[in-house]
């Protein structure tokens, strides 16, 4: 086993344990980039990958009050069947096709981008976002949260990136009130269903590397049980402002292939 799949996993794990962020932005472009493996191999490998990260970061933050399940059911709530809906249109195209690479390639590409600008333009995002946010009544951010959810259903199903990319910024806006770890910890419980689904399903379809599976889990658990315990003690904006550098020059390279 080449020591370079569980040292990827163990950074990547670290990382979703301190920001809730980062798991399908790095691991599913390091397969790709680093180690060669095909975009819609590389989306349903790591979306398993995902989905044993964060059950065992949701664990770590439920056992600390850290997750808000009125908040993670209302995401299910939509990004569920915009999963199965997503999967079943992936399975129906040919195996290998030389055109579903090119979309998971450039939707990975756009969503890199967005996500890496929102990160380090935070403080644009965050005025233009708060005057949306003040002029929504109360009763409507459920409707909001569920349609949310819906998006990063088919985000996160097509391109593995989104569930704690753009997810957490949104949240933050919906629910200021909420403190920035308990955002993290629910986003994190969210990501658990929304992964698990969306790569059984790719599963079915025959796209993911089992083996690559077992090396990548191998480190990333121990990365984000250490960093789900830690997370109140980092400098959060650091780590943010390093992940959007980090994103755009990934977001590059993926648009320049």
């Amino acid at each position: 086993m080449d020591i370079a799949y569980p040292l990827s996993g163990f950074l990547v794990g670290a990382l979703v344990g301190f920001t809730g962020m980062g798991g399908g932005s790095l691991m599913t472009p390091i397969l790709i980039l680093l180690f060669g493996v095909a975009p819609a191999a590389a989306v349903g490998t790591d979306l398993l990958f995902a989905a044993a990260t964060k059950a065992t970061g949701t664990q770590v933050h439920a056992y600390r009050g850290n997750v808000e399940w009125r908040i993670v059911g209302l995401l299910a709530a939509g990004s569920a069947p915009a999963a199965l809906a997503t999967v079943y249109l992936i399975g129906r195209a040919p195996a290998h096709s030389p055109v579903l690479e090119h979309i998971v390639t450039l939707a990975l590409g756009i969503a890199l981008l967005i996500a890496g600008l929102a990160l380090l333009f935070r403080r644009v995002g965050d005025r233009f976002a708060g005057r949306l946010a003040a002029g929504l009544r109360p009763s409507l951010k459920p409707a909001v949260t569920v349609f949310l959810g819906l998006v990063l259903g088919a985000l996160v199903s097509l391109t593995s990136v989104g569930a704690g990319a753009l997810g957490i910024v949104v949240l933050r806006h919906l629910y200021p009130q909420l403190p920035a770890v308990r955002l993290v910890g629910s986003d994190i419980a969210h990501a658990v269903p929304l992964t698990l689904l969306a790569g059984g399903g790719h599963w079915l379809i025959g796209d993911v590397q089992l083996a690559l599976l077992g090396s990548l889990l191998l480190g990333s658990i121990p990365g984000i049980c250490l960093a789900s315990h830690c997370a109140h003690r980092v400098p959060e904006e650091l780590l943010r402002r390093v992940l959007g550098l980090v994103l755009l020059a990934i977001a590059a390279r993926m648009l320049m292939q």
